[in-house]
Formats: structure tokens, sequence, C-alpha cells
């Protein structure tokens, strides 16, 4: 048996691909959308995708699912959940494909997987038990556990309602994750566990940053399930306590999961523009101009007018997919050498129309010609207090979490997450907003935001910790102000 973990660091996900060498078959396990990286990765390794398979409708990513199925690759998804929680786009096609139950078993050439429903994360959710029959075992070497089980953390069971607004399944659906639990806890210790996400993923509160682990190791040192080998009350309590803010543009992607994604089939290819070509899109409301340069200080000095804002960095597709309608034509300015990587990261998030993109060596050239440039005015977060008394509208806008935000803030700062501000951009205080989060970085993409949409805007830059430590700083601890409560 061949076993390969393909890291997405920005998603923080992991797909799997998993072949048997006798017969030449492999199958790719919860793939994102670009799916050459996988078609090449199984060349390489002198194999053939036959077939592919996602754990559950995904929430983060558009899956690759469609894609295999388009090529005729034999897919897999699971027919369990109720009639809300099923593949529409899968059932009753003319694809190729089988509908899984839990103790369903198929196989890839020598390998068998079998079908162990595991909801909580989700109604519909699905583990997968690889047994390499082709080595001479007779018993699983290993459970590919989706946003089941983490190293460290299980699959949070509040992104149904917190994030696709289905209301009412936050408390039920952490009583389904503890009985799953209770089944995982029944499997061998030796047995590797292999998760869909690690650290850094929103859909758990505390990845680890292993790739993967045991199922004896996370029953003695997982603290959720510890939680779960307590009491079901425990649990609940523990499991949905200190959850951050999923991003908004889940909603979407748990839509376009199930109904479908659109067919990709090669990436975009954005042309490359010139100075010349920057005039009509400066202040051009009809498209999204994304500024992702590194130095924000440099896009807060100087910017196309009306651009959004998100730095090349680990949070690029996380910022983009929550400030960037779908279907906007968008035009990125970025160096040469990342435009492929830029366009993966943002098809994955389901943006597609990716038309143009310009180098931040055009932008300077379009600036000096005279051409039409915007600035964001930006302070270093030791003259907030100062910069606050001094403007007699001013109000503090904290675009960290609520859980951030909660325990140590500004006093009567208002509170939105920047992952939340497009879509709550209505709940947006009136005023000059001096907008801080723990670096600065969230803080630029929401400055710059905010400025797009016309409001008057300070850019905070620099360490919170540092600054809120300084005993001459005024810090408050406790519940939010009215206008910090979070939806």
């Amino acid at each position: 048996m061949l076993f390969r973990q393909i890291w997405d660091p920005k998603l923080a996900q992991y797909a799997y691909l998993i072949g048997c060498q006798k017969t030449g078959e492999a199958i790719i396990i919860d793939p994102e959308r670009d799916i050459d990286q996988y078609l090449k990765l199984a060349e390489k390794e002198g194999l053939e995708i036959t077939a592919a398979a996602d754990t559950h409708i995904h929430a983060d990513y558009l899956s690759g699912m469609r894609e295999f199925a388009e090529r005729g690759v034999h897919v897999y998804a699971s027919d369990e959940g109720d009639a809300d929680w099923k593949y529409e786009w899968l059932i009753g096609s003319d694809y190729t494909y089988t509908l899984l139950k839990h103790g369903s078993e198929f196989m890839v050439g020598n390998i068998k997987l079998t079908t162990v429903h595991s909801p909580g994360h989700t109604p519909e959710h699905v583990s997968f038990l690889v047994t390499d029959l082709g080595g001479g075992a007779d018993r699983p070497i290993g459970i590919l556990t989706g946003d089941f089980v983490f190293v460290g953390d299980l699959g949070r069971p509040d992104l149904l309602e917190s994030a696709a607004g289905v209301q009412g399944v936050m408390e039920p659906s952490a009583r389904t994750l503890y009985h799953s639990v209770q089944e995982f806890l029944k499997l061998d210790d030796f047995l590797q566990v292999w998760p869909a996400h690690g650290a850094g993923s929103a859909c758990g509160k505390a990845l680890g940053a292993v790739p993967s682990s045991t199922v004896g190791y996370e029953r003695e040192f997982n603290g959720s399930i510890g939680s779960a080998k307590r009491s079901q009350e425990e649990f609940v309590s523990a499991i949905l306590e200190g959850q951050p803010e999923p991003p908004m543009y889940f909603a979407r992607m748990k839509r376009d999961n199930k109904i479908g994604p659109k067919v990709l089939g090669t990436l975009p290819q954005p042309k490359h523009l010139f100075a010349e070509d920057l005039k009509v899109l400066a202040g051009n409301m009809g498209v999204a101009v994304l500024d992702t340069r590194l130095d924000r200080s440099a896009f807060m000095a100087r910017h196309l007018p009306g651009s959004y804002y998100a730095g090349f960095n680990k949070s690029f597709n996380t910022a983009a997919g929550s400030i960037i309608e779908e279907d906007m034509p968008i035009y990125l300015i970025i160096e040469e050498e990342h435009v492929e990587e830029a366009v993966r990261d943002l098809v994955r998030v389901g943006l597609d129309n990716i038309v143009g993109y310009a180098t931040p060596e055009t932008l300077e050239a379009y600036a000096a010609h005279g051409g039409e440039m915007a600035s964001i005015p930006e302070i270093p977060i030791d003259r907030l207090a100062e910069t606050l008394e001094s403007i007699d509208d001013a109000i503090v806008l904290d675009v960290r979490n609520a859980a951030e935000h909660e325990p140590a803030h500004v006093p009567d700062s208002a509170n939105i997450a920047y992952t939340r501000l497009w879509v709550r951009r209505n709940e947006v205080p009136s005023g000059t907003k001096l907008i801080h989060c723990v670096s600065g970085g969230r803080a630029a993409v929401s400055a710059a935001l905010l400025a797009r949409l016309g409001h008057d805007v300070v850019f905070v830059n620099g360490e919170w910790e540092a600054w809120a430590a300084n005993p001459k700083s005024t810090i408050v601890s406790g519940s939010p102000t009215a206008e910090a409560v979070t939806a």
C-alpha cells in the first residue's frame, strides 16, 4: 500500500492519496478543487486515481469530487444524515458513483475501505477504516477521520448553526458527537488517525500541528475526548465553549458542495496588466482589486482607490473569501511568481473570476505617471489612546474574535470579527473607526474593506499583547458592549 498525505498550509487541510501498487489503482480522500495536483502526484508514483471520496460536505473549501466525477472517476459519498444533507449534485446524475451507509465496504485494488458513520460535526459525516489486504492484513491499519477526530481535538459541532445558519442544532449536534466519540473509543489503540485538518483550521479550536496520531494516543491526551470520557454534560459544555467565529463564507462552501460546485476544468489564466490598464480599475466598485502586498503600511500609504487588501500569507484564502463576493471580477496586485498560487488559493474558496493581475512595480509605475491613488491613515498602537481623544467621533473597532475580545479590550470598543465584517457591514458603528486586532494583519484587511464602503477609518498597527500589558494602557475585561455582540 502506498500512502501520501497532501498538506495545504493555508487552509490547514489534509487530503490523502492511497494506492495499491500491485494493481496501480489509487483513491483520493477529501480532495481540493484544483485536482491537477493529485493527478501529478499519482502519475509520479506510477498510479492512476480510479476513485475519490469525501468524508462530509465541507464548509471551508470547495471539494474536488465533482472535478474527478467529470473525468469519469468513481466517486463515493455519504448517504447518511437527513434529507437536508445529501450530495444533491451526485444523486440521480450520470456520474459513476456509490452512496455509502455505515458499514459499506469498497475496494481500491487490494485495499479495503470500510465506512463508519461518525456524525456530530455534520449529520452525514463518515470516516473510513483502511485495511491493506494486499499486504496480508486482516485488520485496519488506520482510520481517515475527516473532521471528526483531529490530533488533540474534535471537529466542532456548531458550524451548521454558527456558519450555515441552521438554527437550534448546536447542542443536539454536540450530543450526537458525544455518541460518535463513544464508538471511536471502542477502536483498537494501534489504529493510526489521519485527520482532514491540522493546526490553523477554523473547524476546531485546539488542533495539533502533528500530522497524524493513533486512537490510543488520542484516547489518553485529546482534551475533548477526555471530557467525553467523563460525562455527556461536561462534554457538551466544553466542546461548545470558546469556539472562534467561523468565516461567513463557510455557508457558501456548504451550499456549493451540497448542490455542486461549478466545474472548474482548468485553472483561470488571468492576463498581465500594464500601468495604462489600471486607470479603468481605480475606484471601480464593480470589480475587486485585491492588493496582496505583505507590507501593509505600503498599502495604507498608497493603493488603487477602492482596493481590497489581503496580504499574501497563510490567511490569504480566509481573508479573500470573507470580503469578496462570488462571481465578482477579480484583479490582483501581486508579484509575478505568486500568481498561480494565488489563483489556486482563490478557486479553493469559490472565487473563480480572476481576470487579470499587475505587479507592485506596475502599480508604482502607474502612480509615477500621475495615476489616481488613495491612502488610509495609519497610527502605531501606542498612539491609540491619544488618537481616540483627538478625534471627536472616534470609536475603536476591534476585529479580533469575540473570544479574544472579551478577556481584554479597549473600553467601549465595538467588536466584529474581520471574517464577518462584510456580512455585518450594516452593524458597523458610525464615526471614525480606529481599527485594531492582535498584530495588524486582520485590521489592515478590515480598514481597506470599510474604506471601500465609504467609512472614515484609521489603521492601528502593532502588537496588541505588548501594548495591553503596559500599565498605562486602559484595558477592561468582561462582556462586550452592545455593539460588540457577535452574530
